[in-house]
C-alpha cells in the first residue's frame, strides 16, 4: 500500500467521521425539540397564570366594592330604624307625660272642690234661710224662733267655709261677667256707669271656682 493510498483511505475515515458526528448532532436537535417544546408551552402557561393573577385582584377589588356597599346600605337601613324606633319613643313619653299630668290636675281638681256637687244642693237651702231671717216681725215668740234660725244659719255658713265655700263680694264692686250676672240696669246718681248697686241673689264659689254667680242690679 502507497502512501496515497493510506492518505485517500485517512481522508474517507475523516469525512466519515464528520458525517457520523453530524448525524449525532441531528439527533440530539431532535431529541431537544420537545423539550423545547414543553418549555415554551410551560412559558406560555405560566404567562396566561400570571396574566389571570393579575385579573384576580381586579375582581377582588371589585367584590370588595360590593360588600362594602350593601354593609353601607345595610348600616343606613339600620340607622333609619333607629331614628324611628326614638321618635316613637319620645312621642310614647311625651303622650304618657301629659297623661300622667292631666291625670294629677283631674285628681288634684277632684280634692279642691269635692264639696262643689254638695254646696249646689246646698245653696237654695241657704237661701231659703235668708229669706226666713229677712223677715221682720214684733212677736216675741217669732223672734226667738228667728234667733234660733240665726244660730243654725250662722253654723252653716261656717261649715260651708271650712270646705272653702264664701260668697262673692258684689255690692259696690265692678261689674265682673266672670263673677257677677247683670239681670237689671238702673241710673244711680251716686255710682259710677258698671258698679253694682243691688244684689239680687247671693253668688258663691268654691275656693278659686265660682259655683253660682251673683245676680246683680246694675248702674248705667
Amino acid at each position: 500500500m502507497n502512501e496515497e493510498t493510506v492518505k485517500e483511505e485517512m481522508s474517507n475515515q475523516e469525512e466519515i467521521e464528520e458525517q457520523a458526528q453530524e448525524e449525532n448532532q441531528q439527533v440530539k436537535e431532535e431529541e431537544n425539540q420537545p423539550e423545547k417544546q414543553k418549555e415554551t408551552e410551560q412559558g406560555q402557561s405560566e404567562t396566561t397564570e400570571e396574566a389571570e393573577g393579575e385579573e384576580q385582584p381586579e375582581n377582588s377589588d371589585d367584590e370588595h366594592d360590593e360588600n362594602e356597599h350593601s354593609l353601607e346600605s345595610e348600616i343606613k337601613k339600620l340607622e333609619h330604624e333607629l331614628e324611628e324606633l326614638k321618635a316613637r319613643y319620645l312621642r310614647v313619653q311625651a303622650d304618657f307625660d301629659n297623661f300622667r299630668k292631666r291625670t294629677k290636675a283631674e285628681k288634684e281638681a277632684a280634692a279642691k272642690y269635692r264639696s262643689q256637687s254638695l254646696a249646689e244642693q246646698l245653696l237654695p237651702v241657704l237661701d231659703n234661710f235668708e229669706r226666713a231671717l229677712a223677715v221682720e216681725t214684733t212677736n216675741e215668740e217669732s223672734k226667738s224662733i228667728l234667733t234660733g234660725v240665726d244660730m243654725v244659719y250662722r253654723q252653716f255658713t261656717e261649715a260651708l267655709k271650712a270646705e272653702g265655700i264664701e260668697e262673692i263680694e258684689a255690692l259696690g264692686q265692678p261689674f265682673d261677667p266672670h263673677k257677677h250676672q247683670a239681670v237689671m240696669q238702673e241710673k244711680s246718681d251716686g255710682h259710677e256707669p258698671g258698679i253694682v248697686i243691688e244684689v239680687l241673689q247671693k253668688g258663691y264659689r268654691i275656693k278659686d271656682r265660682v259655683i253660682r254667680p251673683s245676680m246683680v242690679k246694675v248702674s248705667e
